[in-house]
């Protein structure tokens, strides 16, 4: 089954409010820093420190966010604290949906297989919602 799930951008406090969230809401918090990604070496500290992935489940969703980071040029601004992201059922549905909805729009991050094992995109739609491809690769192509 298809899902839905809400993902919002943070400048710098991601996991403060999400282990605010944790707090009322239960569920076990996930938190992998930017300076756990291959290429980040070079961040300051105070970088390396961000979220660079938070989820919370909450129920059968996942509420999920991010810092934006001023160093790769997607710093927090207006307009980008709320993306979409969507699981679909298998890699080939992925890149119909990809392609379908960015059709018109920005491609931010073209569909490839990443190094925390999914296979993800991202794009901003001609309508100017931002979306989010991602295929957990463990699962099987239908």
């Amino acid at each position: 089954m298809m899902q839905i799930n809400p993902y919002l951008n943070y400048d710098g406090d991601a996991e403060a409010a999400f282990r605010f969230y944790q707090s009322v809401l239960g569920g076990e918090l996930f938190v992998q820093r930017m300076g756990d990604a291959p290429g980040n070496e070079s961040l300051s500290e105070q970088e390396r420190q961000r979220a660079m992935h938070v989820s919370l489940p909450i129920g059968k969703n996942l509420l999920m966010a991010s810092d934006c980071s001023a160093a790769d040029g997607s710093g927090f601004r207006k307009g980008n604290n709320f993306y979409i992201s969507i699981t679909p059922e298998s890699r080939e549905d992925a890149d119909r949906i990809f392609a379908g909805l960015s059709a018109g729009g920005q491609i931010e991050m073209p569909m490839a297989d990443m190094f925390w094992g999914d296979y993800f995109g991202s794009f901003i739609d001609k309508f100017g919602i931002g979306w989010m491809v991602n295929f957990p690769t463990a699962k099987k192509d239908a």
